[in-house]
């Protein structure tokens, strides 16, 4: 069995997350998300549920799915509010924060790992919104976290 290993710590082959303005058609992603805590790939379809007289139990069928990625980040002030020494218009220019509060379309790609540290791994990717913010922070957690949702628009692509 080949299990996918994230490799927390292992540079260039841990789980990532980047991100990019889809209407800049970048080649590739702009913002590389730091502070992974964790991550959950959701691509869940929905149900249509009926009734009919002559049966005893429901009856249901698959629709279409409602996707989306939901994680847990420590916050980095220049990745949060954006850096003014990146380009007008990018992602890391916008910041987490902006490309939420102004509803940016985006283009998304998470390095899932592979299955022997070597870089070679699978990627899922897409396009979305960033949902969901809520930064916290207390005396038990002297550093600022926030979960973020990627509401996925479309499908999952797989490379």
């Amino acid at each position: 069995m080949a299990y996918i290993y994230p490799a927390p710590g292992v540079a260039s082959v841990q789980t990532t997350l980047k991100v990019s303005v889809a209407s800049n058609n970048a080649v590739t992603p702009e913002l590389n998300v730091p502070g992974l805590q964790d991550i959950t790939i959701n691509a869940a379809n929905d149900v249509f549920t009926w009734t009919q007289l002559d049966r005893a139990s429901k009856l249901q069928i698959a629709t279409t799915a409602t996707n989306s990625l939901a994680m847990n980040i420590v916050l980095d002030q220049t990745v949060w509010y954006g850096d003014t020494g990146a380009t007008v218009g990018e992602a890391d220019y916008i910041g987490i924060w902006k490309l939420s509060t102004d509803k940016t379309l985006l283009d998304f790609e998470i390095y899932l790992g592979d299955t022997d540290q070597g870089g070679t791994g699978k990627t899922i990717s897409g396009e979305g919104y960033i949902t969901g913010l809520a930064p916290t922070v207390s005396a038990d957690q002297p550093v600022w976290t926030s979960p973020i949702t990627i509401t996925v628009t479309g499908d999952y692509t797989v490379a």
